[in-house]
């Protein structure tokens, strides 16, 4: 509901699901996130703005259009109005529901139904719980916004996997780790991105793919700037207040190590079993 009392469904799906099932190439991949960044305003945009929005030439938005099975821009420009119209309600009685900051809570479980809606096919995330199951050692990549979310993960994950590796740091020290987890016989990396996508993050998923490591991104879309070098593609957006919310590319990470756990059931309970007996030797907790 927005400040007018008006439902609307969230505009940044509805965009998306223009892209859905389309293999799209570096470039049409940031025309197509240009538009969903800027979902409430993509449907009024010349081509030219898009352009320079997305830092590609105009014949390029126009090419993208034509990808997408559109005569042109003017043509896909008018499916985004259409899609804006319908995602408009009747106006409701009443004030708007809640403040700012409720309005954005509740933004943030409409993200979290959307990811269950999305779970419902499971075979992307076993193949990545697969792939990431048998990389010894196992890389887990989050710079800035995403280290939290990235520790989070691994602290869990070393309670089921041998060897797990937190990159969480930029710099001379990240091609460092890198190389030497890849040294190791690491064949998979697990990468969280979150806007606004650190620059060094992006380089060292480049690096991955071409030093033959399999890399599943966690990040806010599926036209995501690091959807370009991942194998596979985790989707979850954040709500946005001042920062943004990630309540629900942590419960996507969580669901992962769940699919890590089902890949070698019989290793994560051995090593389940080893932590809890440890834990009891030393006393580590009180309840």
């Amino acid at each position: 509901m927005n400040d007018s009392g008006v439902i609307a469904a969230p505009p940044t799906d509805r965009v998306l699901d223009l892209f859905q099932g389309i293999r799209l190439t570096p470039t049409q991949r940031r025309i197509a996130h240009s538009l969903v960044q800027h979902a409430a305003s993509a449907a009024y945009l010349s081509a030219a703005e898009v352009a320079e929005l997305a830092k590609v030439s105009q014949p390029s938005v126009t090419r993208f259009a034509m990808a997408l099975g559109y005569d042109g821009y003017p043509a896909l420009r008018r499916r985004l109005r259409e899609i804006a119209a319908a995602g408009q309600a009747r106006p409701e009685s009443g004030p708007p529901a809640g403040n700012e900051t409720q309005r954005a809570v509740r933004a943030e479980a409409d993200n979290l139904h959307r990811l269950a809606d999305q779970l419902a096919d499971r075979d992307r995330v076993t193949t990545a719980g697969n792939l990431l199951a048998n990389s010894r050692p196992l890389v887990v990549l989050g710079l800035r916004a995403a280290a939290p979310l990235a520790a989070y993960f691994a602290y869990f994950a070393a309670k089921v996997h041998p060897d797990v590796r937190v990159c969480d740091s930029g710099g001379s020290l990240l091609a460092d780790r890198l190389d030497q987890a890849r040294a190791a016989g690491a064949t998979a990396m697990l990468a969280i991105v979150l806007p606004r996508y650190p620059r060094e993050a992006l380089e060292a998923l480049r690096e991955a793919r071409e030093g033959g490591m399999s890399v599943v991104v966690i990040t806010d879309s599926a036209v995501s700037p690091a959807a370009e070098y991942a194998e596979i593609v985790l989707p979850a957006a954040g709500a946005q207040l001042v920062f943004d919310l990630h309540s629900a590319p942590m419960a996507l990470s969580m669901v992962l190590l769940q699919a890590i756990c089902d890949a070698t059931p019989a290793d994560a309970q051995r090593r389940l079993e080893e932590f809890e007996q440890s834990a009891a030797r030393r006393q580590l907790f009180v309840g």
